[in-house]
């Protein structure tokens, strides 16, 4: 059974808050990408519409490399990359689970992603932008 959840985050330093909402339970990837993997980032992949930036968006700077279509937002002052539009889906946020309050990478289904090949599994990704369709 999906219950939907809210969940707020930010960076270290507090400047830059954010809320998101998903359904649990949640599968997130873990990216073995050169990036990724460095980060220990961890991917909720969410449509926009289930973004909303609280406070901090003259905070952010802004790293794309490669393509340019990925938006990797950063905390300018504690340098904390907490979600960004990813280029898999540019549709919607990504968020780094880890930097959700009161919450640890057990409250979600962590699944690999083989970001080293992206090309060849990116397509994978696309519906979890898309706005869930639920049933009355």
């Amino acid at each position: 059974m999906m219950a939907n959840k809210t969940f707020e985050g930010g960076c270290h330093c507090g400047v830059v808050r954010f809320r998101v909402e998903t359904d649990l339970p949640a599968t997130v990837q873990a990216c073995n990408c050169s990036i990724c993997a460095k980060a220990g980032y961890l991917h909720l992949i969410v449509p926009t519409a289930h973004f909303q930036l609280l406070q901090g968006q003259q905070d952010l700077s802004c790293y794309t490399f490669n393509t340019g279509v990925a938006q990797h937002l950063f905390c300018r002052h504690c340098g904390i990359k907490s979600f960004y539009v990813p280029r898999s889906n540019p549709d919607g946020f990504s968020v780094n689970i880890r930097c959700l309050d009161n919450v640890t990478p057990d409250n979600f289904i962590i699944e690999a992603f083989d970001g080293q090949n992206w090309e060849q599994h990116a397509a994978g990704l696309t519906h979890l932008s898309q706005p869930i369709q639920r049933q009355e």
